[in-house]
């Protein structure tokens, strides 16, 4: 009887330093995740080009190596917004959706900027919906904006200046960041008069 009580209390022992290791091991998975995915908030940006500079016109590169014109004056008279975005960051994917419905909505265009290899950008943009989206990577816009931290929202308006620039991880900074840019133009007086005179 003895030796089957000592034998099931180290049994019992073992099973709870088990148990007690198992709770660390997840209870540090959690707090990765927690770093990983969690909201980061608004961050200072201390470097790069800032809110009220001219992005000069500069050659960035799709995915399938073809070139990619971003900044200075743009042609379509639309304003612009530039989401960085990583393999490794699982917010970015998170936040896309929201960025293109707020591009769509507000009739801008919308680029990806990557970070990162280009093979895993590549096996990065075959898992996400895209569409007309394009996807391009340039080390001098990153050098020129000094990205930090991931996903980085970038408004330009219609003549190529930044607007706005910070971590958007949530619809609200997606729109706060969105509200920087110009209103679009309303339509003159003559064209309302001539719309109104051809009904």
């Amino acid at each position: 009887m003895t030796v089957f009580l000592l034998i099931s209390t180290l049994l019992l022992a073992g099973l709870c330093c088990a148990l007690a290791l198992a709770v660390l091991v997840l209870a540090r998975q959690i707090g990765v995740l927690h770093e990983r995915i969690a909201p980061i908030g608004q961050q200072p940006v201390l470097s790069g080009l800032q809110a009220g500079q001219a992005l000069p016109r500069i050659t960035a590169r799709r995915l399938d190596d073809s070139p990619f014109i971003l900044g200075g004056q743009h042609d379509t008279g639309r304003s612009s917004l530039i989401l960085f975005v990583s393999p490794d960051c699982p917010v970015c994917k998170r936040v896309l959706p929201i960025v293109q419905a707020q591009a769509s909505i507000h009739d801008l265009d919308l680029v990806l900027a990557g970070e990162g290899d280009v093979v895993a950008l590549r096996a990065m943009a075959a898992g996400i919906r895209l569409g007309a989206t394009p996807f391009v990577t340039s080390q001098e816009l990153l050098l020129l904006l000094q990205i930090g931290r991931l996903p980085m929202l970038v408004t330009l308006d219609a003549r190529g200046v930044i607007t706005a620039r910070d971590v958007a991880n949530t619809r609200q900074q997606v729109e706060a960041l969105i509200a920087t840019l110009p209103a679009p133009p309303s339509p003159s007086l003559e064209t309302k008069e001539f719309l109104h005179d051809a009904v």
